[in-house]
Parts: C-alpha cells; sequence; structure tokens
C-alpha cells in the first residue's frame, strides 16, 4: 500500500473505529530526553552503568541528548538506513499527520505531561531538529551511532548493553505484529543485555487503549526463564490507563 493510500485508509478507518488512534504502518517518532526520562522512570544514574541501547527510536533526540551528558548510546532502527534530508521529511510529515490525528481524539489522551497540543507539536519539532543535526554529523564521521536494523534480529554481540529501551514499537502496534513476533522481539532485546542489565518497554498498551493481551504470557516465560520482571510506574500517562512500563533484568550468574 502507498503512503498516500495509507492515509486516505486511515481517515476511513477513524470513521469506522473513532475511539482508536488509526495509524498505518509504524510511525517515525520524535521524542527528546526529558519524555524518555519520565516514560521509562529513569533516574540520574541510569545511564552511567554502561551503553545504552534505543530500539526503534526513530527521529528522536534522546541518544543526541544523552551523549551530550556524557553517556554511551547506541540508536538502532530500519530508518538509519535514510539520509538526512530523507528522513527530516518523513518525520516532519509524521508530526503534521500525528497532530491532526490528536486534535480530533484529543479528549482521550493524558495531556498532564505536554500541557496542550500545541506544546506537544513544539516538542516533537525541536527533538527532531536536534536529532537530525545529531544524525547528520554522525553519519558523515562514519560512527557507529546510529545503526540500521529492525527487530526481531538485531546486530549486536550477546550481553552488549547495560541498558535497553523500545519505546512506541513493541505492544502498541499489536495488529501489526503477531504475538510471536514479540516475544521474539523481547528475546533478542533479552539477549543483547548483559548479566546484572536490564530491558526496558513503554507502552505497554496498543493504539486501541488497551493492555496487550499476551503480556502476561511474556512475563511467565521471562520468568520462568530466570530473568526478574516487573511493572514499573511511568511517569509520562500520555494513552489512557497506561501508567506501567515493562523492566526485564536479566541475571548476573546464568545459573542465578
Amino acid at each position: 500500500m502507498s503512503r498516500d493510500a495509507g492515509k486516505k485508509q486511515e481517515q476511513e478507518n477513524y470513521g469506522e473505529k473513532e475511539a482508536f488512534y488509526p495509524q498505518t504502518g509504524v510511525a517515525v517518532t520524535c521524542r527528546s530526553f526529558r519524555e524518555y526520562e519520565a516514560m521509562f522512570a529513569l533516574d540520574d544514574g541510569a545511564l552511567a552503568g554502561g551503553p545504552t541501547l534505543d530500539v526503534a527510536g526513530g527521529a528522536s533526540s534522546f541518544a543526541a541528548e544523552a551523549r551530550a551528558r556524557g553517556a554511551r548510546v547506541v540508536s538502532a532502527d530500519p530508518r538509519y538506513a535514510k539520509s538526512a534530508a530523507a528522513l527530516y521529511a518523513e518525520s516532519l510529515e509524521e508530526i503534521a499527520s500525528s497532530t491532526a490525528k490528536l486534535e480530533r481524539a484529543k479528549d482521550r489522551f493524558d495531556w498532564t505531561y505536554y500541557g496542550s497540543i500545541e506544546a506537544h507539536r513544539a516538542n516533537r519539532e525541536r527533538s527532531l531538529e536536534r536529532f537530525v543535526a545529531d544524525y547528520r554529523a554522525e553519519t558523515e564521521a562514519g560512527s557507529a551511532a546510529y545503526v540500521s536494523a529492525a527487530l526481531p534480529k538485531l546486530p549486536f554481540d550477546d550481553g552488549t548493553f547495560a541498558l535497553t529501551l523500545c519505546s512506541h514499537f513493541l505492544f502498541l502496534y499489536e495488529e501489526q505484529f503477531t504475538h510471536e513476533f514479540h516475544r521474539d522481539a523481547l528475546l533478542e532485546l533479552y539477549r543483547v543485555a548483559r548479566p546484572g542489565g536490564e530491558v526496558r518497554v513503554y507502552p505497554l498498551y496498543t493504539l486501541r487503549h488497551e493492555r496487550y493481551p499476551g503480556l502476561d504470557d511474556l512475563i511467565r516465560e521471562f520468568e520462568s526463564a530466570g530473568a526478574a520482571v516487573r511493572l514499573l510506574p511511568s511517569r509520562l500517562p500520555f494513552i489512557s490507563g497506561s501508567t506501567e512500563l515493562l523492566a526485564i533484568c536479566k541475571p548476573t550468574s546464568l545459573e542465578g
């Protein structure tokens, strides 16, 4: 389906499923360091323990801002195969589209964090500008800060990262990705976590504003494998009812 056809379908779907946020494909997201802190309940020392991996962050400025603070962050997203100009143009289009959809559904979201739709959009635009400048600079320097890669397979060695974050991808697109995909993706995030490291995923709700139906089964599977799984309070309750994040900690010993 072409992008234009997809947008037309979204408009048609909005009339049929008015209570839900219509989305064709996976949106490119532009979120700031401050939003990541709130979403993932990160404290001041959360990024100090070793390298951090941000998966499916799109055009978010989290990594750029984190590196400016001295943290080591690698970002992985299939969109990083694109040029800075192409990704910038796509992101601007997504910001305009998402703002229009939020305007139509504004009563179904919690605006405590952002304050207003206008502030939400401005935050997205600032994050995008910061991301693009960093993306262009890192790409031109030939660094490995931005890696073109897609779940459920990542090009990193086992046990590489102290903290792995995945925002607004897993669980959110429950209608587009199977339960098996979600399980395999989480297993892959867990694989690249170092012993004692942690995977954090937010939100746990779908675009229909429903808790992901297979979440409890996934939690039991990881607990059976020896992982410590917690549902932690998130500080960014934008989706109605979405007040928790998933945290999966890998034991320091495989036997433990």
